[in-house]
């Protein structure tokens, strides 16, 4: 494995400060920006923005379906739409990318397809809608997430009390 530092990476944020290259058998083994594993695109940089990307369509697809249909189904329907259509792309892989400054594009779309479901317009403050559908904004959600996460794996983590003997309140 040979390695070579380059100081041109080094000015650039989020991107790795060194060129890795790896032969296998004689051929040279390629780096990619950004691969897709289990539906989630996984870039060189921290930031997101391509699965980000890859999801908005597929969110936009479901405000739009959901204004569709909004007419002739009731509001139970709707909500299980909601958790079908939206919920579950959203929800999926998002302790990993929930983080990302470009979520807001995510929670705008969550909004989108609140104040349609209800019937609202665009101006109108979400906070009380997703309390009236007992929906949690994509915020609580990552954070929802991340707190079962730490509660089941309870044992890869440290408490203060191991570290420290003061009590730390």
């Amino acid at each position: 494995m040979l390695t070579k530092l380059t100081t041109s990476n080094l000015k650039q944020k989020n991107k790795p400060t060194c060129d890795v290259n790896i032969v296998c058998n004689g051929n040279p083994i390629t780096a990619l920006h950004k691969i897709k594993f289990l539906c989630i695109y996984i870039q060189d940089s921290t930031n997101w923005n391509h699965h980000i990307d890859y999801i908005i369509p597929k969110l936009s697809s479901a405000c739009y379906a959901m204004r569709s249909i909004k007419t002739v189904m009731s509001l139970s329907t709707l909500k299980t739409i909601y958790y079908s259509s939206f919920k579950a792309v959203t929800s999926y892989g998002l302790p990993f990318w929930g983080n990302s400054p470009h979520t807001i594009k995510v929670f705008r779309l969550q909004k989108r397809i609140i104040r349609t479901i209800l019937g609202y317009k665009q101006r109108v403050s979400c906070r009380e809608l997703f309390r009236r559908l007992n929906i949690l904004p994509l915020a609580t959600q990552y954070i929802l997430l991340l707190m079962i996460f730490v509660v089941q794996n309870r044992n890869l983590f440290t408490l203060n009390s191991d570290h420290y003997e003061i009590s730390a309140r």
